[in-house]
């Protein structure tokens, strides 16, 4: 097995994205106008996905845009081409229609009149005098401001530091950044900015604090993060080594071994899985830049490759392999003590039982489908009729799950079940046992295509004989092609699911622009899968050593595109429970709710 280098695997991530796909110019792919819309930047835009073939022209045909509003959305685009997998935005008419506002103009504008109406008011003498006053105040200012912050640092509290480890990131006393805040207590949040101290004026003050007996200040009301349910996490300080939970074991490096199959059998999953690696490169030089110092040791492991115990030894957590296959041949290989992260393939959930340091990231179907039937359990009234619809005939996973977990919820719902070949005739039976006041809730339990487009053309025609309807779907009807977007938004269809990415996320904004910078093309949801993953984990080993699978259930925190809330199963390992709500809006917007 050969130990692949990062600098070496780096390089050659950026020599590959930087050939042109120059072949899909001869031969061109259909294009679906996509069903999904995001707003970015404050407009509404299309999320489409690329597939092998496709031009930047046949999509802005598909899409009745340019190829220049094409590019002015996705900047990248002119240097790297169209990329399979990626997601590019589309403007939709709404967001070419809202013109910029030449905001420079205007102030260029404003400041002449200004001066004008100055010079027309007071002597030319006075006016020059006024001006270099004013001049030499605002230099005074600047250097004062200048002076001020070379003295000082603000820093933006993560969810995983404390006081301690904020202090030896910058060389002062715990008691000199707690002077400086007003702070009374240990107790931080996520995103609190704290004001760190020159180490030279905290060293003096803290020398004075010690001989006078100085107490810090009374605290002014703490500053709130903006996502306090998620990024806030609370340590009890005790004495105890017993009580492991609230016991910090910080790292000073964190090792994390990285298993894939880059050569994978296939040019699509290789690549998928070089994406996705190369969102791990990305959060590793994110954390490094926040000081957590990550020793990654890549092996690839295409080809039936296989692991020893030596090359996984000393590793603080092991990300991969990716299929359940794989998996289970890992743990014949290796102790199953070491701490072991499945992310890609939400089927190796039913090896967590048996192995109680895995942690399944991809939340599995079942508990999106709980998760879908609680929702709708949330927003029922008295008024309500609930509908679950299957296709006569057909016993699939989707509807045996989905009907056992109605059941074991005690929510009264009518049955209703025909045949495909029976959709032309079914709107008056529908109509007949639906509510004409309430709302009617639908289920649909089924993953077939060709029958799930019957229903919603069905449930649309019957909107339009005034019934309201909202639709609950899973995850699986988002993505088939045949359906019309419109119909999705016609029933106001909520969807659980476990990617999501919100494109006004000042985060994923971030992110986008490091990607794009680093590696010169458009991220797939694997890269967004990636940096996840690495920028979720390796936090909690830097922090709880060897202990931090204990923190886990703990550790709630909402991701780019996932959220990880991961709870114990059994006696065995733990499974991802995050999910992310939205709902399709009668105004073409996705909007996510949790």
């Amino acid at each position: 097995m050969r130990r692949k280098s990062i600098i070496f695997l780096l390089t050659a991530l950026l020599m590959a994205s930087g050939t042109a796909a120059t072949a899909q110019e001869y031969s061109c792919t259909p294009v679906t106008v996509s069903s999904e819309k995001v707003r970015y930047n404050g407009k509404v835009c299309y999320s489409h996905i690329v597939l092998e073939k496709q031009t930047l022209f046949s999509i802005s045909k598909a899409y009745g845009v340019s190829v220049e509003d094409i590019y002015r959305f996705n900047p990248s685009l002119k240097e790297t081409g169209l990329k399979k997998n990626t997601i590019i935005l589309i403007p939709s008419a709404e967001a070419l229609m809202e013109e910029p506002k030449p905001l420079e103009k205007q102030e260029i504008q404003a400041a002449d009149q200004t001066a004008a109406e100055a010079k027309a008011t007071e002597p030319e003498t006075v006016v020059k005098e006024t001006v270099v006053k004013e001049e030499v105040r605002k230099k005074e200012v600047k250097k004062e401001q200048k002076k001020k912050k070379s003295k000082q640092t603000v820093h933006v509290t993560k969810w995983y530091e404390d006081l301690d480890t904020i202090a030896r990131k910058y060389g002062v006393s715990v008691e000199a950044i707690m002077k400086a805040n007003n702070l009374t207590g240990r107790k931080l949040t996520s995103r609190q900015k704290l004001i760190i101290p020159d180490p030279e004026d905290a060293l003096v003050q803290d020398d004075a604090a010690e001989v006078t007996g100085e107490l810090p200040a009374s605290a002014p009301d703490a500053e709130m993060p903006e996502e306090t349910s998620a990024d806030t996490l609370q340590v009890q300080e005790t004495d105890s080594l017993s009580a492991a939970p609230a016991v910090l074991f910080p790292k000073e490096k964190v090792t994390a071994t990285l298993l894939l199959p880059l050569k994978a059998d296939g040019a699509t999953s290789s690549r998928n899985n070089m994406d996705f690696y190369s969102g791990v490169l990305l959060a590793v030089n994110d954390l490094a830049e926040e000081g957590i110092s990550t020793d990654l040791n890549v092996y690839d492991i295409s080809g039936g490759k296989a692991v020893t115990e030596e090359d996984i030894e000393g590793s603080d957590l092991v990300i991969g392999p990716v299929s359940a296959g794989d998996i289970s041949r890992y743990f014949s290989i290796v102790p199953q003590t070491t701490s072991l992260i499945s992310p890609l393939d939400p089927r190796a959930d039913r090896l967590v039982a048996a192995h109680e340091n895995m942690v399944q990231a991809p939340t599995p179907h079942e508990i999106q489908y709980r998760d879908l039937v609680e929702w709708l359990k949330e927003d029922m009234t008295p008024a309500d009729t609930v509908l679950m619809i299957t296709e006569k005939g057909m016993h699939s996973d989707v509807a045996v799950q989905i009907k056992a977990i109605m059941d074991s919820s005690y929510i009264a719902y009518n049955p209703f079940s025909y045949s495909i070949l029976e959709g032309r005739d079914v709107t008056d039976p529908l109509y007949g046992i639906m509510t004409k006041t309430g709302v009617n809730r639908i289920v649909i339990g089924s993953d077939s295509e060709a029958f799930v487009n019957d229903v919603v053309r069905n449930l649309n025609m019957l909107i339009h004989r005034k019934l309201n309807i909202v639709l609950y779907g899973t995850s699986k009807i988002r993505g088939f092609e045949t359906i019309e977007a419109e119909n999705f938004h016609n029933t106001s269809m909520h969807v659980s699911l476990t990617y999501y990415i919100d494109y006004e996320d000042v985060r994923v904004k971030a992110f986008l622009m490091k990607y794009r910078a680093l590696f010169n093309t458009e991220p797939t949801q694997f890269a967004f899968q990636g940096y996840d993953i690495a920028k979720y984990f390796i936090p909690l080993a830097y922090k709880y050593g060897g202990r931090w699978q204990e923190m886990l259930s703990e550790s709630e925190k909402a991701m780019l595109q996932s959220t990880f809330r991961c709870l114990r199963k059994g006696d065995g390992g733990f499974v991802n429970h995050g999910i992310r709500r939205i709902v399709y809006g009668k105004d073409w917007n996705v909007v996510k709710v949790r």
